[in-house]
């Protein structure tokens, strides 16, 4: 599947579809620039997402308070459980790097669709 078949069946889901950027993240993202927010996000998915085992997963990522959580939430990135339901990723295998460069990429193009919004 590519980045935009996955952001438009994203779109199906009332509840995915109902993540949008806030002011507050918009103001964020302009001061700190898509470099620095791709690096949050490689930071966020390679600490919270990537591990085989979380001691919290499903409850790792927060609804919002980062550009890259309302991401998450939008992409049905934020939890090991979404990961699988969304894109069969299985649960308790660790995520290599090609897998976490193509979460990150997802929720970038997310990210930077929805500042067109």
């Amino acid at each position: 599947m590519t980045i935009e078949e996955a952001l438009d069946r994203l779109e199906t889901s009332k509840f995915r579809a109902s993540f949008h950027l806030s002011k507050k993240d918009r103001d964020y993202i302009e001061k700190k620039g898509l470099d620095e927010i791709q690096k949050h996000a490689e930071d966020f998915v390679k600490e919270r997402i990537a591990p085989a085992y979380i001691k919290n997963d499903g409850k790792q990522t927060p609804m919002r308070g980062h550009p890259v959580f309302v991401a998450q939430h939008a992409c049905g990135c934020c939890c090991r459980g979404c990961l699988n339901e969304w894109y069969r990723v299985a649960k308790g295998v660790e995520l290599n790097e090609i897998q976490q460069r193509k979460i990150v990429n997802l929720l970038m193009a997310w990210i930077q669709r929805d500042l067109k919004r």
